[in-house]
């Protein structure tokens, strides 16, 4: 053990774990790492070789022994069955059931989710009520036939922390200075720091942020094999990693069938791995993490606020010196194409994944650090308890080209750097300019992207600076950009042209928008960017498409005959749907079943238009309607329009017997039977029973023309 080793054990006793061991084990196993660590501290606790050796041997038996991995469930429990108990490591969750006014068990992997438990267990482990736990359990069959269960846990020992003192752990952190500290939350992710400089030290504290600071919305791109996604994947429980597929609000925000909020209520961080290979099934989720990014909270049907942090990770493809002296390209190239500039600027921080060192065995550390499970509880409690951002706002200056969002990143960044390395007490006046000079590098990074993308000014102020302790002002820059043009100065498309054919260089005599005075300059250099040829950033000649011609829309007075097909909702109303927000509807017959479900298919139709954002239904009913019914009806149909972010009105009119459509752009759609215009079919297993254009059609008259819009 070198020094610091043996500081934190005297300091930290029974809280630290040799992590070459965790590298060695972990290669062969596919277990969570606080398990494996919770059986390293029980058989590993020596430093005699042949101790240790053997301790090994004994982990790896108890895993075989004892972990139940989810397809060996009836195994596991034929064991317990057959042997009368058995003990075994699962993640324990404990619920009240209302109905059966008592607790239950449920075992994860053991797949049993009516396990019987004694009430000691759940009042001295909060945290399997909370979330679940990790444990040792042991598991006995019941013998008694009349009993509803078959299974209840005879002894439980927790694996995970079951309480956490936040008071303790700061006073250890006093007897630290700043470095040591970086040094000691290092080790405890596996990394070995006298193999990294600084300023990599620095980026591996800022890949943890988001799980100290809540709503802190951060993005890393860089080469694959670095390492982004292993944070949030194994070092603490209280993360989840996505990774790649569909993104849907009902999964991240919230279920509106089943009135749930989504991952952001579960986890304090939520990341998304391969961010590039994110399908967004539709524009409503990319609305909602817009305001969710925001301000940390949203509206589906009902305010939801949360704490979950959202991070993003993925790959670049193109060297950063390409990407940076390009005048057509960026840094944020690889984001799928529904993340707009709303989405960019509400990232606190980018983080230069570039500079990162490739995983390799010569970056992981064989000394002490903490045990995951611990330090990963320190940063749950400060994000949820505490809170730096006054502390922070109080003390920082910022120069005049910060403006709202980037001040707001900068300073979670900085708090989350308080609550990570100085959990307790203040940094010094150096320390605390260190922080805020790299927080603002980070969120200029996002400016400068933001800023080659937009066609205007409205992102040019990307001289971001703060005041020193002396009352200088320092402009801080990117190494990777400082000295590329493309990026500082980038060239503006025309408006008027088409983007990416013709280009704009900005007049020379045209005065910077920030530059007011030479300040400081703060930058971390490392390498110079190599020039780039300009020959390669020719973009290539592009043919414009021909133009369509839209059919202009008229008013029509037509009959649709007995019999006729091609017919459909989508047909007759889709051309003039045309920049309309709203739609009402006057039809007194959606009452029966099937007319419930015409409208069900009118709607499906007009949700198409992605402009429309509220439907009026107005409709009656007679002394036969199943009043209860319908309303269940409709509000079913309510909730699924909801999830599709559109607003459903329903009112009832008894005295209603008008059919008509109107749309707020003026048209109104009048059909002589409403909605309910199709035969019934012979039978549903005939072509045209689900397809409306194929369906035959009563005789009705449609009358389609224009009205006057309200001044």
């Amino acid at each position: 053990m070198d020094a610091l080793d043996e500081k934190l054990n005297q300091i930290f006793d029974g809280k630290v774990v040799r992590k070459d061991l965790v590298h060695r084990i972990k290669k062969g196993t596919n277990v969570p790492t606080f398990v494996l660590e919770f059986l390293l501290a029980r058989y590993c606790a020596s430093d005699d070789p042949a101790e240790i050796q053997a301790g090994m041997e004994a982990v790896l038996e108890t895993l075989n022994d004892n972990y139940v991995r989810p397809n060996e469930a009836n195994h596991a429990q034929s064991k317990v069955a057959t042997k009368g108990k058995y003990r075994f490591i699962d993640k324990v969750h404990v619920n009240y059931v209302e109905k059966d006014r008592r607790h239950w068990a449920a075992l994860e992997n053991f797949d049993s989710r009516r396990v019987a438990i004694a009430n000691k267990f759940y009042k001295d482990n909060d945290r399997l009520l909370q979330g679940g736990l990790w444990a040792e359990v042991t598991i006995a069959y019941n013998e008694i036939e009349e009993d509803d269960y078959a299974f209840y846990i005879e002894e439980l020992r927790p694996i995970q922390l079951s309480r956490f003192d936040f008071n303790g752990y700061c006073q250890g952190r006093e007897q630290f200075s700043r470095n040591e500290w970086i040094d000691t939350i290092l080790r405890s992710v596996g990394l070995e720091p006298a193999r990294l400089t600084h300023r990599l030290k620095l980026h591996f504290i800022a890949r943890l942020f988001s799980l100290v600071e809540p709503n802190f919305n951060f993005i890393e791109l860089g080469p694959r094999g670095t390492g982004k996604s292993y944070f949030f994947s194994e070092f603490s429980p209280y993360s989840t990693l996505i990774s790649g597929g569909q993104a849907t609000k009902a999964t991240l925000f919230y279920h509106n069938q089943r009135k749930k909020i989504g991952l952001v209520g579960f986890w304090d961080t939520v990341a998304f791995d391969e961010v590039g290979g994110i399908k967004v099934k539709d524009q409503d989720t990319i609305q909602i993490m817009k305001d969710y990014m925001a301000n940390g909270r949203f509206s589906r049907g009902v305010e939801v606020i949360a704490d979950a942090s959202l991070a993003f990770v993925g790959n670049l493809d193109l060297s950063v010196s390409q990407i940076v002296n390009s005048e057509m390209y960026d840094l944020f190239q690889p984001l799928p194409k529904e993340f707009d500039l709303a989405i960019m600027d509400r990232f606190a921080m980018y983080l230069p994944g570039w500079e990162m060192p490739k995983n390799s065995s010569e970056f992981l550390t064989d000394q002490y650090g903490f045990i995951t499970d611990y330090l990963a509880e320190a940063f749950h409690f400060q994000l949820k308890h505490t809170n730096r951002y006054d502390e922070v706002n109080n003390r920082i200056q910022l120069g005049s080209a910060v403006e709202g969002r980037d001040e707001k990143g900068i300073k979670k960044a900085v708090a989350a750097f308080l609550k990570i390395l100085h959990p307790t007490g203040t940094p010094s006046d150096d320390e605390f300019e260190e922080y805020v000079a790299y927080a603002v590098e980070c969120r200029r990074r996002v400016k400068e992207q933001m800023n080659k993308r937009k066609p205007d000014d409205e992102f040019a102020r990307i001289n971001l600076s703060f005041i020193n302790k002396q009352g200088r002002e320092i402009v801080v820059y990117c190494p990777e950009s400082k000295s590329a043009p493309a990026t500082q100065d980038p060239v503006r498309r025309k408006l008027d042209d088409d983007p990416g054919i013709t280009k704009d260089k900005r007049p020379k005599d045209r005065p910077d928008p920030v530059a007011k005075k030479e300040p400081e300059t703060a930058s971390n250099d490392q390498t110079e960017p190599e020039p780039v040829s300009r020959e390669m950033e020719k973009p290539p000649e592009i043919e414009k498409p021909p133009e369509i011609e839209i059919p202009e829309l008229k008013e029509q007075h037509y009959t649709i005959h007995y019999g006729a097909t091609g017919y459909s909702y989508e047909s007759i109303i889709t051309p003039y749907l045309a920049g309309a927000k709203t739609i009402e509807i006057d039809d007194p017959y959606i009452r029966a079943p099937h007319q419930v479900q015409n409208f069900v298919r009118f709607c499906e139709a007009v949700i198409k238009t992605p402009t429309i954002k509220k439907i009026t239904l107005c409709t009656s009913y007679d002394d036969q309607t199943n009043m209860q019914e319908l309303s269940d009806r409709l509000n079913d149909v309510k909730q699924s329009l909801i999830e599709l972010d559109l607003d459903l009105e329903i009112k009832i009119n008894e005295h209603l017997h008008d059919r008509e459509i109107r749309i707020d752009n003026g048209w109104t759609i009048k059909i002589g039977r409403g909605l309910d215009f199709y035969q019934k079919p012979e039978s549903w297993f005939t072509v045209g029973a689900h397809d409306l254009s194929l369906k035959k059609c009563l005789e009705t008259k449609i009358d389609i023309f224009k009205r006057p819009l309200k001044p």
